[in-house]
């Protein structure tokens, strides 16, 4: 599955992952690539969680992101 993950710039110069179609789901790190390493690691580890709990594993619902420049 693909699940859209946001990045967003921290106070302190790390950088900040999350994925909304997983409340919860997030992860940091100190350059993009470290983030893209640790979030995708997050994930799996989210899903795993939501498997042994016997829970449903959420869909991915955003399908496309885009900046918008105003």
């Amino acid at each position: 599955m693909d699940y859209l993950v946001v990045f967003e710039h921290a106070p302190d110069g790390a950088i900040w992952a999350r994925v909304p179609d997983l409340p919860g789901c997030y992860s940091c790190g100190e350059t993009l690539a470290d983030a893209k390493l640790q979030i995708k690691d997050a994930i799996e580890l989210h899903l795993e969680g939501l498997k042994e709990e016997g829970l449903d594993i959420p869909q991915p619902q955003v399908f496309k992101a885009e900046l918008i420049h105003v």
